[in-house]
């Protein structure tokens, strides 16, 4: 795999690890001022509050996976094996890692797996 390719890709998985720890970040001060307003309101603003704190948690949970891919795709380059399926060890098309920059496995596994969890 092409270093120049490999810096290109580690520089955009730090882009999108900054993004997504602002976001979560936001996401935080966002809960946090939900929580702290209680449950003071009618009925209907108590249960918007509800529905805001868990797309908000669940928005957290997504990009905290994300965050996680991210670390794994870095520590792959650190180790040298960024670009290479975990599975079948064969390289992965430039074309997926630049359209997701911490696939961890080629078309064909990941949909294999992907089959299997159905």
């Amino acid at each position: 795999m092409d270093a120049g390719f490999i810096e290109t890709m580690k520089q955009q998985l730090m882009d999108q690890k900054q993004v997504i720890l602002g976001s979560l970040a936001a996401q935080s001060e966002d809960y946090k001022k939900i929580v702290e307003s209680g449950e003071s309101g009618d009925e209907i603003d108590v249960a918007s509050d509800v529905v805001d704190g868990q797309l908000l948690e669940s928005l957290g949970s997504q990009d905290a996976n994300r965050l996680q891919l991210i670390n794994n795709a870095l520590d792959r380059i650190k180790q040298g094996t960024y670009g290479y399926c975990l599975k079948c060890k064969q390289e992965i098309p430039t074309e997926r890692l630049e359209a997701i920059p911490y696939a961890f496995m080629c078309i064909s596994c990941q949909s294999a797996a992907e089959r299997l969890n159905r």
